[in-house]
C-alpha cells in the first residue's frame, strides 16, 4: 500500500475564532491610541477574509471593558437649552412643552403678578400678532 503524505492544511472560516481575532485587532488598536469601533474592526478583519457582524464585535468589545460611546441627551445641558428651543421653532414643532418652558412660564407668571394677568397679557400679545 501507498502511504499519503499529509498536505498542509488550509485555514477556513470555520477553523478562525472570530472574537479572538477581534480581541487581538482591540488591543493593537489600544495600544497605538485608538479607540476600537466595530467600522473599522469590521474593515480590517474584512481585508483578513474574516466575516463578522457589528454586534458581534459591540459584545466582545463590551467584554474586554469597552464601553459604547455616551450619546448626548437634547436640552440637558443649560447651554443648549436656547439653541434646542431655538430648532424646534425652525422646524415647527412647538406642541411639546418642557420643562425648562415650564420654569421660564413660572418666572414670568411671578414677573406679572400673577397667572390671570400673565392670560391677560398673552391674549393682548396675540392680538398685536394678527
Amino acid at each position: 500500500m501507498v502511504e499519503k503524505k499529509p498536505t498542509p492544511e488550509k485555514k477556513t472560516a470555520k477553523d478562525v475564532n472570530k472574537s479572538e481575532e477581534i480581541r487581538k485587532l482591540a488591543k493593537s488598536m489600544q495600544e497605538k491610541g485608538e479607540k476600537p469601533r466595530p467600522v473599522v474592526i469590521i474593515a480590517a478583519l474584512k481585508k483578513q477574509g474574516i466575516d463578522v457582524s457589528s454586534p458581534q464585535i459591540s459584545m466582545v468589545l463590551k467584554r474586554m471593558g469597552f464601553r459604547p460611546r455616551k450619546r448626548r441627551t437634547n436640552g440637558s445641558t443649560k447651554e443648549t437649552v436656547g439653541v434646542t428651543a431655538a430648532r424646534k421653532v425652525a422646524a415647527g414643532r412647538t406642541d411639546r412643552i418642557s420643562i425648562e418652558d415650564l420654569i421660564t412660564a413660572k418666572k414670568v407668571v411671578a414677573q406679572l403678578g400673577g397667572t390671570d394677568r400673565a392670560l391677560a397679557t398673552i391674549a393682548a400679545l396675540k392680538r398685536f400678532e394678527s
